[in-house]
């Protein structure tokens, strides 16, 4: 997309990121609507294509990831992409105000949140300060990842991802209501740090088309 009309369906919307991660990771970004034009046009308002709920971790910029651009996507970041009442009630916004029809859960591989979560429950270091809120939200997942054989660390940030995704329909029934009338869709996706590709992992959505996946 550049300074094109952003897609307006929840399947456009994941084929837009996909598309747009795909020319990341080949070297071959357009950087959309990152002009003194664009910029102007959006001073007055947004219309985000996406919500992107991900990890704070400095190399996993969404708009860089996705080659967006200003207005192209709503982030809300933070560390393991834990979502309190403030996040929640932000991501809410972004599809009630805004008509944004997609969501995207973004972690990553080799993620600082899931090894402090794994230290504290497989050593007992629990971090000092509010540090340790991002172990104790982690460590249960970490339990039940276990309880099924799953012990590996990247292993278990995925399972994080798709608890991320069910865990944003079972609180919000806005969101709810918008995935099972076709109007929004939650993607759970996983990043890989040196490939620079995303992975689709967790998928809510009522569109009888799923987009090709990276």
């Amino acid at each position: 997309m550049v300074n094109d009309d952003p897609p307006g369906s929840p399947v456009a919307a994941l084929e837009a990121l996909l598309a747009g991660n795909r020319r990341f990771a080949l070297s071959a970004p357009r950087h959309p609507n990152q002009d003194a034009m664009h910029r102007a046009r959006t001073a007055d308002g947004q219309n985000p294509f996406a919500v992107v709920v991900g990890c704070s971790d400095s190399r996993v910029a969404a708009e860089i990831v996705f080659d967006c651009g200003l207005g192209d996507l709503f982030v809300v970041r933070t560390a393991g992409h834990l979502l309190g009442a403030e996040g929640l009630a932000s991501v809410e916004f972004a599809v009630a105000a805004l008509h944004t029809p997609l969501i995207v859960v973004l972690g990553h591989d080799r993620c600082g949140a899931i090894s402090a979560a794994l230290d504290a429950h497989d050593h007992g270091r629990t971090p000092t300060g509010h540090l340790r809120v991002i172990a104790e939200r982690i460590v249960p997942e970490i339990r039940a990842a276990h309880a099924h054989n799953i012990t590996d660390r990247d292993a278990i940030g995925e399972q994080h991802v798709i608890s991320t995704a069910a865990r944003l329909l079972e609180q919000s029934p806005l969101l709810a209501d918008r995935v099972s009338t076709g109007r929004l869709a939650i993607a759970g996706m996983t990043y890989a740090l040196a490939q620079g590709r995303v992975r689709i992992v967790a998928s809510h959505d009522q569109s009888k088309h799923t987009p090709q996946r990276s």
